[in-house]
């Protein structure tokens, strides 16, 4: 690819780079798209055994690709998503060129510069479609675990027979951390879980499932602009739920009662001895606030609409926790699992488009810098930004975007573009790679 240059080239080859090369393919614009592993490879990866979509499969739908199968409400598996990305990448054949990983990326007087693997290209615009979930984010306070306790990242968890025997603690209560939990929890192990302020929603509520009850009232099609707190949402940690067996809800509570041990958010390890804050009270109340709340608003519109629905019995708790702080010894567990979530690295990025905490200045994916573009990031426009049911709509943008007839840029413009350089992510020392499984 050496010495190659390109109209448009997009970076990363998941459903965000393929749709935008769906996209660009429809109107004609010569493009390649660069994937560092293989397209869609990561859903396998770095996703468990048991995994599988927490939103049904009717949502996903890729430009010129809906889900086809005879299982429009249930929720597909990790093999079974990997296959249908490989799937939609024969049905329109992409310019997709596998293996290749983008080093560096800088501006030039007329357009960028890409250092890759394979050689170096230039674009007039690129698409950053290399998503949020890159490097996997574990504590400081891993390094005082004691070593005899064997310590995996979410994204290299696959099964319970992976673990050592003994009990497991799971650190942090997202979508990833409670469906690990319950994952042990299922095949009888003695399961810890720190429970953080992750939210939680129903999987049904009366008759259907919530997220038909959200997408027939337009939630997921709503702007971040019409939110207050658009900033707050951007960054707001995913409500907890499963699609396994069929879909369900995941009532923390429940597992408390069935012998699952909750602690509040993991705060220190002092001695050998893990230490917990006493908030688990707290959070479960707050998960269950949003649950309701959800219910509340799905209640209006039923009423707003006149819609015939069955009525339904509200949540009860089921298990209230004991106050005060807890602690677990460590010479108790086998292992811990971090499910603590990914940070980026964009230092590879040389061009000056990042806020101070690093993240990209944006507005519905195109940034301050003309002609380079995001795609695929958490509320990039909507909910669905990122994932199979909004993704395409992301890429559509962009893609009018990047075929919009341009001004060129001033004499005065090119020389400040050539003269620019700026590291954007400065290496983060809050964060450490534990020991990991083999």
């Amino acid at each position: 690819m050496d010495g190659v240059h390109l109209p448009v080239v997009v970076v990363g080859g998941g459903q965000a780079g393929l749709s935008m090369s769906h996209r660009l393919g429809e109107r004609g614009v010569e493009h390649v798209v660069l994937e560092k592993n293989t397209a869609g490879g990561e859903w396998s990866s770095r996703r468990w055994d048991s995994f599988c979509l927490v939103t049904p499969n009717w949502q996903c739908r890729l430009p010129g690709f809906p889900y086809s199968g005879d299982d429009p409400h249930g929720f597909m598996g990790r093999e079974e998503v990997a296959a249908y990305l490989r799937d939609y990448v024969r049905s329109f054949g992409p310019p997709l060129r596998e293996g290749v990983e983008v080093t560096r990326l800088r501006r030039t007087g007329k357009g960028f510069q890409l250092t890759t693997t394979s050689g170096v290209l230039t674009a007039d615009q690129v698409v950053l479609a290399t998503g949020p979930y890159q490097v996997p984010r574990i504590p400081r306070l891993a390094e005082r675990v004691p070593e005899t306790v064997l310590q995996v990242h979410s994204s290299a968890y696959r099964s319970p027979e992976q673990l050592p025997d003994g009990e497991v603690l799971v650190v942090g209560s997202g979508q990833s951390g409670a469906q690990i939990a319950e994952d042990l929890h299922l095949a009888g192990r003695r399961v810890h879980l720190a429970v953080g302020t992750a939210p939680r929603v129903a999987r049904s509520y009366r008759g259907r499932d919530v997220v038909a009850w959200l997408d027939e009232m337009g939630y997921y099609r709503r702007g971040i602009e019409e939110f207050d707190d658009s900033d707050a949402i951007r960054f707001r940690v995913n409500h907890y739920v499963t699609g396994r067996d069929g879909g369900r809800d995941i009532d923390l509570r429940a597992f408390a009662r069935n012998g699952m041990r909750l602690h509040g958010r993991l705060v220190g390890v002092t001695g050998g001895v893990l230490r917990f804050a006493d908030d688990l009270k707290a959070n479960l109340d707050n998960a269950d606030a949003v649950s309701e709340g959800i219910k509340d608003s799905i209640d209006a519109h039923i009423a707003r609409q006149g819609v015939d629905a069955p009525r339904e019995t509200r949540y009860t708790p089921v298990w209230v926790p004991p106050g005060g702080p807890g602690e677990v010894d460590a010479a108790t567990l086998s292992a811990v699992v971090w499910a603590t979530g990914f940070g980026t690295d964009h230092r590879w990025i040389e061009v000056p488009v990042f806020d101070g905490r690093g993240y990209p200045t944006h507005v519905r994916g195109a940034t301050s810098c003309p002609g380079l573009y995001f795609l695929g990031l958490p509320w990039q426009h909507t909910w669905g930004s990122g994932r199979f049911c909004g993704v395409g709509d992301d890429a559509e943008h962009l893609a009018r975007e990047i075929t919009r007839p341009r001004v060129a840029p001033s004499p005065a413009e090119v020389r400040w573009i050539a003269g620019t350089r700026t590291d954007t992510w400065p290496p983060d020392d809050d964060w450490t790679a534990p020991r990991t499984v083999a």
